[in-house]
């Protein structure tokens, strides 16, 4: 679900607050294109801006990537892809509430399952629609909390909220991140659900976040070299 234009506001929420360009990816949506075109349209584009970057004003040698949701889920990916197939040396990953794996067992799923919008029968739905073959659901291109080694990644912020059913596998990632010996920062919102960060003219904790990864992004890309 989404596209450019339902995110266009979040992207120029985080360009002011960061000060950086950033690229938005119209990327193939499933059913049409299930898994994993998501992923590797992502990394094409990913690829194109390591050598395209001064075309846009940006530096290649300061790239991050960042997103939520399902958008949480491609950059976890494409940080891991990056790492693994010598891909642009990044920066930062901004994980916001972001899909990381194929459990639907968690803490969360049991506390959150259904009242806050973001319900376990739609996750259901939405991973049948994304990848129906369950036996595939546990690659890492899908399921990077299934990733063998999180070492070596980029700094991240990970962002979980409790009342989504998302924030057991969000916390675990960022656990495994940091256990791994990467630099984490997770932020966990123990009042906010699902999708709460794109609520950012009426809810107060939304715009507080955008300041979190506005102040994580310019430092980590100021120091990054």
């Amino acid at each position: 679900m989404g596209d450019l234009d339902t995110h266009d506001s979040v992207c120029r929420a985080l360009a002011r607050r960061a000060e950086c360009v950033v690229l938005a990816i119209d990327y193939r949506l499933a059913p049409e294109d299930p898994f994993p075109a998501a992923v590797e349209d992502a990394w094409a584009a990913l690829s194109w801006l390591g050598d395209h970057a001064t075309e846009l004003g940006a530096d290649s040698g300061r790239i991050a990537v960042g997103g939520d949701s399902s958008g949480g889920n491609l950059s976890a990916v494409l940080a891991q892809r990056a790492r693994d197939r010598r891909g642009p040396k990044l920066a930062a990953q901004v994980l916001i509430y972001p899909v990381t794996d194929c459990d639907f067992d968690t803490d969360s799923y049991r506390d959150a399952a259904t009242g806050y919008g973001l319900t376990r029968e739609s996750m259901l739905w939405y991973w049948n629609q994304y990848l129906p073959d369950e036996s595939k659901r546990v690659s890492p291109d899908a399921s990077p909390l299934r990733a063998p080694d999180l070492s070596g990644l980029p700094p991240a912020l990970v962002i979980t909220c409790k009342l989504d059913p998302l924030a057991s596998e969000g916390a675990a990632y960022a656990e495994g991140l940091r256990s791994a010996g990467v630099r984490v920062e997770h932020v966990h919102e123990p009042d906010m659900i699902h999708g709460y960060i794109r609520m950012n003219g009426v809810v107060s904790r939304a715009r507080k976040s955008w300041d979190d990864c506005g102040r994580f992004l310019r430092r980590e890309l100021a120091t990054h070299d």
